[in-house]
C-alpha cells in the first residue's frame, strides 16, 4: 500500500467528525470516497494530508519521496491574478524546486493545460483551474493524489475530460488516487473501489462494481432507434427520449445487449440507475 489510515476519528468539539475510519490506496488504483455533505470526506482528506491531526489512529505513507502525497482539497487555492506559468513557477519555488522554462512546461502539459497563454487564472475555466491544481499538486512527484469533489462546478465536458486525465495519471504514472465525489456515474467509470461513508462511519468499500450493483435498480439504455427494440418486450421496461429504462439484473445485461445488437439498436450507453437511498444503507 501507498497510503493507510487506521483507525481514524476526529471531532469538533460534540460533533463526531470521522469515528474509526480505515482506508487504504495501492500503486495505480483509484479509489472512490462517496457520502453527503458532512459525512466526513473532507476531514478525512486533511488528515490523509497532515492539514489535521486525529484524535486517535494513524496514517501511513510507503514512501521515501520528499514529498509522497499531494492534493486539492475543497478547490484549487490558485494566484488568481497570476496566469498558469507564474503560478507553477510560484508554488515550485515554495516547495524548494529548481524552476527552469523547460518544468513549467512540462507541468502544464502534464495536465493538458496550454502552455503559451498569459493572462491571469481568473479568466480560465474552472475545469482548466482543477487542472493547474493537479498540476500544483504534482510538483515534487507525489506517489499518491488526494482530490476532493474535483468535478464541482464543471460542464459534462469538464468532467469527462478530467476523468481522462486522472485515469491516465493512475495508468501511465501509477499514481496512487483517492478521489471523492456526489457524481456516483463518473467515480463508476474511473474508480477501481469504492467506499461508502455515512455519518464519520465506513458502512460499504470494496471493488466498485460490486457495491454499485449492490443498489442498482435498473440500467438506462441509450441509442437512438431504441424504441424498434422487439426483445425489450420481454422486461418490466420504459423508453424516453431514446432511452430505454430496463429492470433487469446485472448478470443478465451482457445477454440483453447481445440481444440489442442482434436487432441492429446502436447502443451507445448503459449505465446503472443507482438507489441512493439503498446506497447509504448500513
Amino acid at each position: 500500500m501507498i497510503l493507510s489510515g487506521h483507525n481514524l476519528s476526529k471531532s469538533y468539539k460534540s460533533l463526531k467528525a470521522l469515528n474509526n475510519v480505515s482506508i487504504s490506496c495501492k500503486k495505480g488504483e483509484i479509489i472512490g470516497i462517496v457520502g453527503a455533505n458532512g459525512s466526513g470526506k473532507s476531514t478525512l482528506f486533511k488528515i490523509l494530508l497532515g492539514v489535521l491531526k486525529p484524535d486517535t489512529g494513524t496514517v501511513s505513507i510507503n514512501s521515501k519521496k520528499t514529498k509522497p502525497i499531494g492534493g486539492i482539497i475543497e478547490k484549487p487555492a490558485l494566484y488568481e491574478y497570476l496566469n498558469a506559468y507564474e503560478n507553477i513557477k510560484v508554488f515550485g519555488g515554495i516547495q524548494g524546486l529548481k524552476i527552469t522554462n523547460e518544468f513549467v512546461i512540462n507541468s502544464l502539459k502534464k495536465v493538458g493545460l496550454p502552455t503559451k497563454r498569459k493572462d491571469p487564472v481568473k479568466n480560465y475555466s474552472m475545469g482548466m483551474k482543477q487542472r493547474l491544481g493537479i498540476a500544483i499538486a504534482l510538483l515534487n512527484n507525489p506517489e499518491c493524489l488526494i482530490l476532493d469533489e474535483p468535478f464541482s462546478g464543471l460542464d459534462p465536458m469538464g468532467i469527462s475530460s478530467l476523468n481522462a486525465l486522472i485515469k491516465t495519471l493512475a495508468e501511465e504514472q501509477k499514481l496512487s488516487v483517492l478521489i471523492s465525489s456526489h457524481i456516483l456515474g463518473e467515480l463508476n467509470k474511473i474508480c477501481t473501489g469504492l467506499t461508502v461513508i455515512k455519518n464519520g462511519e465506513i458502512i460499504k468499500t470494496g471493488a466498485t462494481k460490486d457495491i454499485i450493483n449492490q443498489s442498482t435498480i435498473a440500467y438506462n439504455i441509450s441509442a437512438e432507434n431504441i424504441s424498434s427494440s422487439l426483445i425489450l418486450k420481454n422486461y418490466n421496461s420504459s423508453i424516453s427520449n431514446n432511452i430505454a429504462t430496463v429492470d433487469v439484473p446485472f448478470e443478465d445485461v451482457s445477454e440483453l445487449l447481445y440481444k440489442l445488437q442482434e436487432e441492429n439498436i446502436n447502443i451507445t450507453s448503459c449505465t446503472p440507475e443507482v438507489d441512493m437511498n439503498k446506497l447509504f444503507e448500513s
